[in-house]
């Protein structure tokens, strides 16, 4: 609501060719608020935390932003060599007022940095893995698990170690045992590996029989330290120094301007190189883009792609014939791909592929990115937004083996830019063996494919649609056919 209401003050700053369009947004926004991810950061505040805060905030418009926690890793804790305080988060937040005022120009859904800071907390800080203490931000999370006034679920990233929600659940079994199960099937987990072994400790043993789903990534690597070793060549354009230093680092007002990209003297990197954001693949996965990957983690989206390991918990798709997941923590240790890129294998093509399943949303990822930058300098004439697409028919559908099926849509571009449309099959995602063939792929209105024969399989159409502004955005819709 705060943000709503911001938008609306600042409605007479607005080209009156455009105020209507920001009341309609505004209805809009407010019928949907219920539709909106709730998401809640525990972050150890590494520098590529701070890189991910930057393009947290850009996309704070896309959620309702429920908490950002300190909370430590094995990494980072209080008194640790690397530790940033607990401070940091406002530094960005005081850039993010500067450019408030821009960024409700393109969408009024922006919350005011007032709101983002009444939702910091300090959570579990003094020692990797240390979970006893109750913190404001272990009971933060206490409190939004158990609001029974929405039913939403909570999207929880873990930037760091698990230990503020480690606590948080332990208070919930200590103090209300009846709601575990509640509880579990609001929650939500996206870890960025397990940095710290409080989920093996505490959480698996004592709330796996719930069910939590949980995925921890090792794809988030696409955007760690060391892209330049396993990224294509097309994928490392859009992270190195020409390309960030004119979309994202220079002339972009002042949250942009504290981006800590790399610098001058660093080895192996330009200054402007993209440095590592390590923890943004867990935000992602729940950017409304219409890839709808919140929906399981199996479907694949701009965080990634997953495969069901044990229980509900969910790890990267390894390829590598006769492999064994470990029984314990998905970590530096142990992810198949932190340990391959240790092996130092030159151009390691199968580690590349390993990662495919991030990286191949990469350009459209930072596309996203660098117009999202323009907005907080930019009018809204000036600047570029993503097409609205439309299907014709439910996203959800039940066809039969042989069956034609019509592929229809609608698509505007918000600043009248030429559109191009593609259907495809995402194959990773679907269960059928077949590869379908889809005719006119390239039309909004006269595609088509045949169902496979292949009863009891389900295949996954992504429709792409991109528009010629620039940066070129684009805007996705999934449809998802049941073969009965």
């Amino acid at each position: 609501m705060t943000a709503s209401v911001s938008a609306f003050q600042l409605l007479p700053a607005v080209g009156r060719h455009l105020r209507l369009a920001f009341l309609l947004l505004l209805v809009s926004g407010l019928a949907a608020a219920t539709d909106r991810p709730r998401v809640l950061v525990t972050t150890d505040g590494e520098v590529d935390d701070e890189c991910s805060m930057v393009r947290f905030l850009l996309y704070a418009n896309e959620w309702d932003v429920e908490a950002i926690i300190n909370s430590s890793s094995q990494y980072h804790w209080q008194g640790s060599k690397l530790w940033a305080g607990t401070d940091w988060v406002h530094r960005y937040l005081d850039a993010y007022q500067a450019v408030h005022a821009n960024l409700v120009r393109h969408d009024p859904r922006y919350p005011t940095a007032e709101f983002l800071r009444s939702r910091l907390y300090v959570g579990n800080i003094k020692a990797e893995g240390e979970m006893e203490e109750i913190t404001p931000g272990s009971q933060r999370i206490v409190e939004v698990l158990l609001d029974r006034r929405d039913p939403r679920p909570v999207w929880v990233q873990a930037w760091g170690g698990t230990n503020t929600l480690a606590r948080a659940l332990k208070t919930i079994e200590e103090q209300h045992p009846d709601r575990r199960e509640e509880v579990a099937r609001k929650l939500r987990l996206y870890l960025i590996w397990e940095q710290d072994d409080t989920y093996q400790r505490y959480i698996r043993p004592n709330w796996g029989r719930f069910g939590i789903q949980t995925i921890i990534s090792d794809q988030f690597i696409v955007f760690f330290y060391h892209w330049k070793k396993y990224l294509p060549a097309r994928q490392q354009t859009f992270l190195a120094a020409p390309w960030m230093n004119t979309h994202i680092l220079e002339n972009h007002g002042p949250l942009c301007a504290r981006y800590p990209a790399r610098r001058a003297g660093e080895p192996g990197f330009a200054a402007g190189d993209f440095r590592s954001e390590g923890d943004s693949a867990a935000f992602l996965h729940t950017v409304p883009n219409g890839l709808r990957s919140e929906a399981s983690p199996d479907w694949g989206g701009w965080g990634g792609r997953f495969v069901r390991v044990r229980e509900n918990t969910w790890l990267d798709p390894v390829s590598e014939p006769g492999y064994q997941y470990p029984d314990g923590r998905w970590y530096t240790q142990t992810a198949w791909g932190r340990a391959r890129l240790r092996k130092e294998i030159p151009n390691d093509a199968a580690l590349t592929a390993y990662l495919e399943p991030q990286w191949r949303w990469l350009e459209a990822i930072q596309n996203d990115f660098a117009a999202r930058a323009d907005w907080c300098v930019k009018e809204f004439k000036e600047a570029n937004h993503a097409p609205v697409v439309t299907v014709a028919g439910p996203l959800h559908r039940t066809v039969r083996p042989g069956q034609r099926v019509d592929l229809v849509a609608s698509a505007t571009d918000p600043d009248g830019d030429t559109l191009t449309c593609l259907w495809w099959q995402y194959a990773e995602a679907d269960s059928a063996d077949a590869r379908v063939t889809i005719e006119a792929a390239d039309s909004r209105d006269r595609a088509y494919f045949t169902v496979p024969r292949e009863p009891g399989r389900q295949i996954h159409i992504i429709l792409e649609v991109t528009d010629r502004g620039a940066p070129p955005l684009v805007a996705y819709q999934r449809l998802v056919f049941d073969i009965r």
